[in-house]
C-alpha cells in the first residue's frame, strides 16, 4: 500500500491545501515542496536519485503523515470488519498488523491498507488520497456499535534502510526485537509512540506514529544521526517500484480486482472459503478461473523510462498499458509495471513498450525488482 509517488506533481493547484505538522520543518530543510492528495508534500531535498541511494545504504526518513490513521472499536468488532474486509481477524494476534483491501461491491479496489490488532481495538493505516471516501465508507457500512477514530492529531513518520534499526535503537530500547510487521508501544524523547517494523520501500525500516506536536523534535532527534537524512516522495516512488510495491490510484483502482493485481494474498483462506465480503462472487471467480489480464513486472531495454499510460505491444497486437515505470537507480535501466493479457504475462515473455514514440524491448520479469530485505528474525 502507498501513495507516495513522482506522480505528486499533478495539478491540485486549485485546491486548498493543507500544511503537514512538519510543513515548516521540512522547508527549513531544503525540501522542494508540491501539492499531493491535499497537502503541501516534500518532493525532494537534495535530488531523488541521491535520496534513494542513501536510503538503500543508510537511513531515510519520510514523512507519511497525509496518510490516515483510523482506530476502530466496539463490541463485535471484529465480526463488523470482517463484513467489510476480506481479513481473518481471528488469525491476527495483539501486535501483529496485517495488508487487507477495501472492496466495493463488483471487487473492484477502493483501496489497499494495514490493518493492525491493538488491545481491544483495530488500527488502520489508509492512503492519503483516499482517506476521506475511505472514512465515509467505512461510516457508513460499520454497524452503530463500532466507533470511528480519525487520529488527526498523530503524525506518521517512516524511517527507511539497513541502518534504521541501529539508529532507532539508540533512542527506543528494545525496538530492534520487532520482526517484520509486528508492532508495539514505546516512548520515544519522552513521547508515546506506536512503532511498527513495516515500511513500503524493500527495505528494513519502522514506521512510527506520534503526537502531531513532537513530529518536528523526533524529525530533528533523528535526522541528527549521522546515518539519517530526510527523504521525499519522488524517491519513496522509485524506491516501491524497485521493491515490486503497487500505488494505489495507479496500480489499483476501483476498475481492478485484487486477483489481477497479484494481491490474492490480501483474502485471506479461511474468506474465501466462507466467504461474506464485498465483491466475494468475483474474487472467487477469479481465483478459480483466472484473469484476462495480469499485473507484472517489466525491464526495458535502452535509457528511456517508460511512464503510467505508455501502451504494451506483442508484435502487432496491443496488449497491456503501463501502471507505473520510471529509471531504477539501483539497476541502471527502466523498469515498470502494467496491466498485459494473461497470455503474454509469464516471466520472460518479450514485449514492446510504446515510449515517445518508438517501441522499445521489454520483458516480463518477476518481482520485487530488487530483493526485498524486511527483517524477519535471525
Amino acid at each position: 500500500m502507498s501513495d507516495q509517488t513522482d506522480h505528486a506533481a499533478e495539478s491540485e493547484d486549485a485546491l486548498p491545501l493543507d500544511p503537514l505538522p512538519l510543513d515548516a520543518w521540512h522547508r527549513a530543510q531544503g525540501a522542494r515542496m508540491v501539492p499531493f492528495a491535499g497537502y503541501d508534500m516534500p518532493i525532494q531535498y537534495e535530488g531523488i536519485v541521491a535520496e534513494h541511494h542513501w536510503t538503500r545504504t543508510n537511513a531515510g526518513l519520510f514523512d507519511v503523515s497525509h496518510m490516515g490513521q483510523l482506530l476502530l472499536s466496539g463490541e463485535g468488532l471484529d465480526a463488523a470488519v470482517e463484513a467489510i474486509l476480506p481479513i481473518d481477524l481471528s488469525t491476527l494476534k495483539l501486535g501483529q498488523q496485517r495488508y487487507s483491501l477495501l472492496l466495493d461491491e463488483t471487487g473492484g479496489v477502493l483501496d489497499d491498507l494495514m490493518v493492525s490488532r491493538l488491545e481491544g481495538a483495530l488500527y488502520l493505516v489508509v492512503n492519503g488520497a483516499t482517506k476521506w471516501d475511505d472514512i465515509a465508507h467505512l461510516r457508513e457500512y460499520l454497524p452503530d456499535e463500532i466507533t470511528l477514530q480519525h487520529m488527526e492529531e498523530h503524525a506518521l513518520l517512516a524511517l527507511q534502510g539497513p541502518k534504521a534499526a541501529e539508529v532507532l535503537a539508540r533512542h527506543v530500547p528494545g525496538v530492534a526485537a520487532l520482526t517484520f510487521m509486528k508492532f508495539a508501544a514505546f516512548t520515544l524523547a519522552g513521547h508515546p509512540v506506536q512503532i511498527a517494523r513495516a515500511g513500503y520501500t524493500g527495505e528494513d525500516g519502522f514506521e512510527i506514529s506520534l503526537p502531531a506536536e513532537a513530529a518536528e523534535e523526533i524529525a530533528t532527534l533523528l535526522c541528527a544521526e549521522a546515518e539519517v537524512k530526510p527523504i521525499g516522495l519522488g524517491a519513496r516512488d522509485s524506491l516501491r517500484l524497485e521493491a515490486g510495491l503497487p500505488l494505489y490510484g495507479h496500480d489499483m483502482t476501483p476498475e481492478t480486482s485484487p486477483i489481477e493485481a497479484g494481491a490474492a494474498f490480501g483474502i485471506n483462506k479461511r474468506r474465501r472459503t466462507e466467504g461474506g465480503f464485498p465483491g466475494v462472487d468475483r474474487i472467487i471467480r477469479e481465483i478459480n478461473e483466472g484473469t484476462a489480464r495480469k499485473w507484472v513486472g517489466l525491464k526495458i531495454e535502452g535509457r528511456l523510462p517508460a511512464r503510467e499510460g505508455a501502451e504494451v505491444f506483442a508484435g502487432g497486437a496491443h496488449v497491456g498499458t503501463v501502471t507505473s515505470g520510471g529509471f531504477s537507480p539501483t539497476l541502471q535501466q527502466p523498469i515498470a509495471m502494467a496491466y498485459v493479457a494473461s497470455d503474454h504475462a509469464a516471466p520472460g515473455s518479450a514485449l514492446e513498450v510504446e515510449v515517445r514514440g518508438k517501441r522499445l524491448a521489454a520483458t516480463v520479469t518477476p518481482t520485487p525488482f530488487v530483493p526485498h530485505r524486511y527483517y524477519r528474525g535471525s
